[in-house]
């Protein structure tokens, strides 16, 4: 469910865990910034984690209420440290990036699940409880403060969850991507989106084309990646429309249509993702 449409030299004198210190176990320092932007594992500085929810962002109120992450999304940071990173600009936070290992290579698993996004984050919670050795890490999100949009920090934070996959010895680090204009064309199916190119070949898709630049390759498509389910009360909260005949509705974010069933007083959306292989 990665997020954010657009993509500082270490001092020696830096004290390890603290902004400027030199790139160490846990560390994800971004080594080409010049603009007071440092970039840190969680594992790095356990400081911020507390503070990672302070971003002024603008995701869909609906998204928070897939089951996988209402209830195992906010555990991330604090059980999975080495794989989620924060970006700070002197004092404040502006950008955050999770992501879990999870052993793919088990019977009734694969690397890239139709499941998506919740999928890899059960499993990730499921290895971490069994001390079962992972093989591959999955990110969940990247989000940017509105506020820092264009500066290329979404790129940036691409690369630092690459590391921190590196880090760890793990082959590669895979995306079940959101794509961040795919809400506009809510009715054509995600593999055909994720097919079209630009004349340079690269996706048409802003996010997307971030990842591939980024050495990303696209792989298939997580057909059922979130899914929100939910009375027609609380759409009518989340979206301020009134749900109010049978049939799919096209809800502003939503990157399919929400399915409404009056005689049963719900309304289902099951959110398609790009799955995205960086090789490490």
């Amino acid at each position: 469910m990665s997020l954010d449409p657009g993509p500082t030299g270490p001092r020696s004198d830096a004290a390890p865990g603290h902004p400027g210190a030199a790139p160490g176990p846990g560390t994800a320092s971004d080594p080409g910034g010049v603009d007071g932007v440092v970039i840190s594992t969680l594992a790095q500085r356990p400081e911020l984690t507390g503070r990672l929810y302070e971003i002024d962002e603008d995701w869909p109120a609906f998204v928070g209420h897939d089951p996988a992450a209402s209830t195992l999304l906010t555990w991330v940071p604090e059980l999975f440290p080495a794989s989620c990173v924060v970006a700070t600009e002197g004092d404040r936070v502006i950008a955050r990036g999770f992501a879990v290992p999870f052993a793919a290579h088990v019977d009734g698993r694969e690397e890239t699940p139709d499941g998506g996004w919740s999928r890899v984050l059960r499993w990730a919670f499921t290895d971490r409880w069994t001390g079962r050795p992972v093989t591959a890490a999955s990110a969940l999100e990247i989000t940017v403060d509105t506020g820092h949009l264009g500066r290329g920090l979404s790129y940036r934070m691409l690369a630092a969850l690459r590391r921190t996959a590196a880090q760890q010895g793990l082959p590669a680090l895979l995306a079940p991507v959101r794509p961040t204009a795919k809400h506009l064309r809510p009715r054509l199916p995600m593999a055909a989106y994720a097919r079209e190119r630009r004349d340079d070949g690269l996706p048409t898709d802003p996010w997307l084309r971030v990842h591939v630049r980024a050495g990303g390759t696209v792989e298939s498509v997580a057909s059922a990646s979130m899914t929100v389910s939910a009375s027609l009360a609380r759409w009518r909260e989340w979206t301020g429309l009134p749900f109010d005949r049978d049939g799919d509705v096209e809800v502003p974010g939503a990157l399919a249509p929400v399915h409404c069933d009056l005689t049963h007083d719900h309304a289902v959306y099951v959110e398609p993702n790009v799955w995205v292989r960086h090789r490490l």
